[in-house]
C-alpha cells in the first residue's frame, strides 16, 4: 500500500539550454508548492560549498529554472523568479512555468464559434509559447464539457490573465514539472482516503460565505451585448447576486454557460479543509507526488464541530523540508488543502 512517507528532497539549478548550472549540494531549505488555477512557487535555501559558490553567483532570473526531485521523482520545476546572495548562504524563488503567460499576450487575433473551453485553454497556452519556448507540454485530461465563444485581439491582455478567466467559468489547471494539466472543473477522480488519524495534530474546517452566491449574471463587456445568467433567489440563502465582465466572451449563450459554471463552484458555500502547518502523517495512504490539485482525497473528519465525509477536490499541496539546528533533526512536512464546491457537490 503506497503512504506519504518522509520524503528527501534535491535541487539543482537549469539553463534554459538544458544544461545544469549548479546543483544545490547542501540545502538547508526547500519548499515547493502546487496550485489550483494559479501559479505554484518554489524556494531553495543553499549553503554553497567549494565551487558551487561560484556556480551559484552566476544565476540569473528567468534565465535559470529551479528543478527538485522528492526521492528521484520530478516534483516541482520553473523559472527563477529572484536570487539573494548572503554570506554563506543563497536563498532562490522560483514560479512554475505558467509564469511565462504573465509575461506573454495573444501572438494573433482568434475568434472561436462555440468551442469546448479546454481546446480554447489549450490554444491560449500554445499561442503563448510559439514566438520562444522555454520547453512545456499540455496534457488534456478530457474536455471540459463547457463550451463558449471566446475572442483574442493580438497584443491585448496577458496570456495568463486569460487563462485564469477560462477557469472562472468552467476549466481547472494545474502545473506539474512542465507540464500544464487542463480537466474539467467537474473532475472527481479520487488519489486516496484520509481520516482524522492521518492528521494527528488537527485540521481546520473553513466555510468561505465570501464565495457564496445564488445568481450570477457574466457580461462579455460593459456595454451588455453579450450577457447571460445563472440562478436566482435560494430557498435557504435568499438573494445573492455577482456580476463578472470578460471581454473574451462573444455571445448571450456563452455568457450564460459562463455564469451556470460560477453558480456551480459557489452554491452551496464553499467549504475548505486545510492542515495549515499540520503534517500529514507519513503512514496516511496517499503518495505525495499523487496529490495534484484538480483530483479528490476522500476525507472523513469528526474532529471539529463541522462533521466532513466527502470526497473534495484538492486546490493547494506545499511540501517543506528543513535541516534542522541543534538537537532538532529537521524533517519534510506535507500540507494539503481540499474544498467543496458546488461542482463536486454535484457530481
Amino acid at each position: 500500500m503506497a503512504v506519504a512517507g518522509c520524503g528527501t528532497n534535491v535541487a539543482r539549478i537549469v539553463d534554459r539550454t538544458g544544461a545544469t548550472v549548479s546543483t544545490a549540494n547542501v540545502l538547508t531549505e526547500v519548499e515547493w508548492t502546487r496550485r489550483l488555477d494559479d501559479t505554484s512557487t518554489a524556494r531553495v535555501v543553499v549553503n554553497p560549498e567549494g565551487d558551487c559558490c561560484e556556480r551559484l553567483g552566476l544565476v540569473r532570473s528567468w534565465r535559470h529554472s529551479l528543478v527538485i526531485h522528492r526521492d528521484g521523482a520530478l516534483v516541482w520545476a520553473g523559472p527563477i523568479i529572484q536570487v539573494e546572495w548572503r554570506l554563506g548562504q543563497v536563498e532562490i524563488f522560483a514560479s512554475d512555468i505558467s509564469a511565462w503567460l504573465d509575461r506573454r499576450v495573444p501572438h494573433e487575433t482568434k475568434a472561436f464559434p462555440e468551442t469546448d473551453l479546454n481546446t480554447i485553454a489549450k490554444w491560449l497556452i500554445d499561442d503563448a509559447f510559439r514566438p520562444d519556448d522555454p520547453g512545456y507540454s499540455v496534457q488534456t485530461v478530457a474536455p471540459a464539457g463547457v463550451k463558449g465563444a471566446r475572442s483574442y485581439t493580438e497584443d491585448v491582455g496577458q496570456s495568463g490573465d486569460h487563462l485564469r478567466d477560462l477557469a472562472e467559468t468552467g476549466i481547472d489547471y494545474t502545473v506539474i514539472g512542465q507540464t500544464f494539466i487542463l480537466l474539467p472543473e467537474t473532475h472527481s477522480v479520487s488519489v486516496g482516503r484520509l481520516t482524522d488519524e492521518d492528521f494527528p495534530e488537527g485540521l481546520v474546517v473553513a466555510e468561505d460565505g465570501a464565495s457564496l452566491a445564488t445568481r450570477w449574471v457574466v457580461a462579455g463587456d460593459d456595454e451588455g451585448d453579450a450577457l447571460g445568467s445563472a440562478g436566482g433567489s435560494h430557498e435557504y440563502y435568499g438573494l445573492l447576486e455577482r456580476y463578472l465582465e470578460q471581454d473574451a466572451i462573444d455571445d448571450d449563450a456563452s455568457a450564460a454557460s459562463a455564469a451556470a459554471a460560477k453558480l456551480r463552484a459557489s452554491l452551496p458555500v464553499p467549504v475548505f479543509i486545510d492542515s495549515q502547518e499540520v503534517t500529514i502523517s507519513p503512514q496516511a495512504a496517499v503518495e505525495v507526488t499523487a496529490l495534484v490539485p484538480g483530483w479528490c482525497l476522500d476525507i472523513t473528519s469528526q474532529q471539529t464541530c463541522r462533521t466532513v465525509s466527502q470526497r473534495l477536490k484538492i486546490v493547494g499541496v506545499t511540501v517543506k523540508e528543513d535541516g534542522g539546528s541543534g538537537d532538532d533533526p529537521g524533517g519534510e512536512q506535507v500540507q494539503v488543502q481540499v474544498a467543496v464546491t458546488g461542482a463536486e457537490a454535484t457530481s
